[in-house]
């Protein structure tokens, strides 16, 4: 609590030293646009005091499967800076920001500086990464029409385009706190660039975030450590990055993306991998229908639970970030002492 209340005093300090005057704030600010909230979050907190970036992805919404609307491939055009991760998250920004105007800065986060990054994990319990191939669809079941493969064709051509793609890599990079902080660097460097006239600013307000994810980050290995080791199944693989930051134990995923519909045979290996792993929860999500993740655990014993990447019902703003990477260590505390 003591340590909550010096960063917040600090805050306070930084937010005093660097003031601005008033009416000048977003008159001249730079015009930032970012994909997810977690992202957004980073940037908000990094233009604290000079400016609001605009946020494409909002409540309920999943990137694999977005549709621009009007307002937002305006606000995308007259951008100064587009902030991403990737093109296998947000594949429906490859098209946009193929076409926009020379003017704007785009940082494409899994390829940007001090960001580390992890394969995708497939086979056995994770399901197997296909490109579109008949063997993805080789059960009975039905599965949904979304387009949420277009980042996972087989075209591997690295032009440093918005169109190129990073099969490799899970592209949920803000999970980590360690990457968030990288990517609050990576937000400042790109401002300082692009306004150097509060570039000040910019580095004061990132200490402070630094900071706040360092405590934050502390606060929860507390809050986790009774019970990392215990075993559990995740909805998608979302959350390695939480996995390898908090030493957790996931042991599988029902669906390779929470836009596809797993088939019969996937939920019976799954339901299967439960009962061998001894896993005590499986995590649902809060974009889908729970009854798919009650049909798996029905004759398991195992507790259902709630994890969410984007922070659907958390507020967009500069503690976004903080919140989300809470809410899901709470979620997983909460679930697995039972």
């Amino acid at each position: 609590m003591l340590k909550s209340r010096l960063l917040f005093t600090g805050a306070l300090f930084v937010a005093a030293q660097f003031a601005l005057p008033a009416g000048a704030q977003a008159a001249d600010a730079p015009r930032v646009v970012a994909s997810i909230k977690p992202i957004h979050s980073i940037a908000a907190a990094i233009m604290q005091g000079v400016g609001e970036p605009d946020l494409l992805v909002k409540g309920a919404a999943s990137p694999h499967t977005y549709s621009l609307r009007p307002s937002e491939a305006s606000a995308l055009q007259n951008a100064d800076l587009v902030i991403y991760v990737s093109p296998e998250l947000e594949a429906f920004l490859s098209k946009p920001l193929a076409s926009l105007s020379g003017n704007a800065k785009i940082l494409e986060l899994a390829e940007a500086n001090g960001i580390s990054t992890l394969a995708m994990r497939e086979g056995g319990a994770w399901e197997a990464h296909h490109h579109g191939d008949e063997d993805a669809h080789n059960d009975d079941e039905d599965h949904d029409d979304h387009d949420h493969d277009t980042a996972h064709d087989d075209d591997h051509d690295h032009d440093h385009d918005p169109e190129h793609h990073h099969d490799e890599g899970d592209p949920h990079i803000w999970m980590s706190p360690e990457n968030g902080k990288a990517i609050a660097r990576d937000i400042t460097q790109e401002l300082a660039e692009i306004d150097p006239t509060h570039a000040d600013f910019y580095r004061a307000n990132l200490k402070s975030l630094l900071g706040k994810i360092d405590a934050t980050k502390d606060d929860l290995v507390n809050r986790i450590s009774a019970v990392r080791q215990k075993p559990f199944i995740v909805f998608h693989d979302a959350y390695q990055y939480l996995e390898h930051s908090f030493d957790l134990q996931a042991v599988g995923s029902i669906t390779i993306s929470p836009d596809r519909k797993p088939g019969a045979k996937r939920l019976h290996d799954i339901e299967e991998k439960i009962k061998s792993s001894g896993a005590s929860c499986v995590f649902a999500e809060p974009q889908f229908k729970p009854a798919l993740v009650q049909s798996i655990v029905a004759d398991t014993g195992a507790r259902i639970g709630t994890l969410d990447p984007l922070g659907a019902n958390i507020d967009a703003g500069p503690d976004a970030y903080t919140d989300i990477l809470s809410q899901n260590i709470d979620a997983l505390a909460s679930c697995l002492k039972g």
